[in-house]
């Protein structure tokens, strides 16, 4: 059985035993797992290693690509801007963003770039993993193109391109990249150690993704809007593995960080907008999340998922919480943050070996309902 370090309060030793379950089979290597309630960081654990090789413990402050655990973070700005009024989520991305107003996207709205709605889940041109650095190349190119479906009729997961998309409209708005917006106005005033491009400073503490090999298209249609998502560029998730897609900012995708700070920032969505004594956005600016965008078997992710504003909701689709007022989002291979407003609680558990799945797999499933029963 793993060693498992780090602090558990008193009433959630449950979390930690579902967490060093997770290494009996050998499968996972780190992972860190961590849940804020009623304001407190009540579990805070980490264990095993930040390497294949298992040589290298994992440590408090090993951090890891989450994925698309690093679109909550996205989400978190966007509703922020708009709580500020420095934007409404309905208004015309063109509005912001004039190179936008073309190709039949007139009426898309910055909400249908939040719930994957908005028909642009790729991109036209082809495209390669370098690309995937030049903020300017990805977005300008969305702008020029017509969307793959009616915008806002359904949702396409919006993989790769939502954080172009998304990060577009915050420089446009803030004068500031996403990456240095999310991390002036959350991370250093939380001290969340949670990075959308990643300092060199930072290289020394990254645990290097482990990839699973099994191809995200190998059972999709060629010509469908998943495929083409997925396979322009083709999803390698060895590219976490290099100093250039640390160094850039990919919004969507690219955000290093571990359980620890992920539930800290997360947790201004949990508590109505407010974490550690400091107020982020108000309470009626967080509830806009739960006004749902689309609901339905999803064109890309090819299962039905319920969307809010970025966020999915609790649903029949996607039971992650007992109460109604909760939202999540996981990331490729296995992280996944759950929020749960109702009982002022976020969750987070964040690994380094992939698993199956675009937005997550089981593991967290044992610690997640673990602590829903230490809560009950």
């Amino acid at each position: 059985m793993v060693a498992v370090q780090g602090k558990v309060q008193s009433g959630f030793e449950g979390v930690s035993e579902a967490f060093a379950a997770n290494f009996a089979n050998d499968f996972e290597v780190g992972a860190s797992v961590a849940v804020v309630h009623k304001g407190e960081l009540v579990v805070d654990i980490w264990g095993g290693h930040a390497d294949i090789e298992r040589t290298a413990p994992w440590q408090g402050d090993t951090i890891v690509n989450v994925w698309s655990t690093t679109k909550t973070m996205m989400f978190l700005t966007l509703l922020t801007l708009a709580d500020r009024g420095e934007i409404s989520l309905s208004d015309p991305v063109h509005k912001y963003w004039p190179e936008f107003k073309t190709n039949g996207k007139e009426s898309v709205e910055i909400r249908h770039l939040m719930a994957h709605t908005a028909g642009l889940s790729g991109w036209d041109e082809p495209m390669t993993e370098q690309d995937l650095h030049d903020h300017n190349k990805c977005a300008s190119l969305l702008a020029t193109q017509a969307p793959w479906w009616q915008p806002g009729s359904q949702s396409g997961y919006h993989a790769i391109s939502q954080g172009y998309l998304i990060g577009e409209v915050v420089r446009r708005v803030t004068g500031q990249s996403l990456g240095l917006f999310f991390q002036q106005n959350f991370a250093e005033p939380l001290g969340a150690d949670f990075h959308i491009g990643t300092d060199a400073q930072h290289d020394h503490r990254v645990s290097a993704v482990i990839p699973n090999d099994s191809a995200v298209t190998s059972t999709m249609d060629p010509t469908g809007v998943a495929a083409r998502t997925f396979s322009n560029p083709m999803m390698n998730a060895r590219m976490a593995l290099t100093e250039a897609w640390r160094r850039c900012e990919s919004p969507a995708a690219n955000g290093h960080g571990n359980a620890r700070s992920v539930a800290q920032l997360q947790s201004i969505i949990s508590h109505g907008g407010e974490a550690m004594g400091t107020r982020f956005l108000s309470a009626s600016g967080v509830e806009a999340l739960f006004a749902e965008q689309a609901s339905g078997v999803d064109l890309v992710l090819g299962v039905p998922m319920k969307f809010g504003m970025g966020y999915g909701l609790v649903s029949e689709y996607s039971p992650i919480s007992p109460n109604a007022r909760a939202c999540f989002w996981g990331g490729w291979g296995g992280s996944l943050v759950v929020n749960d407003l109702d009982a002022e609680l976020t969750f987070a558990y964040v690994m380094n070996r992939m698993g199956d799945g675009t937005v997550g797999d089981m593991r967290a499933a044992g610690p997640l309902m673990a602590t829903f029963g230490a809560i009950a």
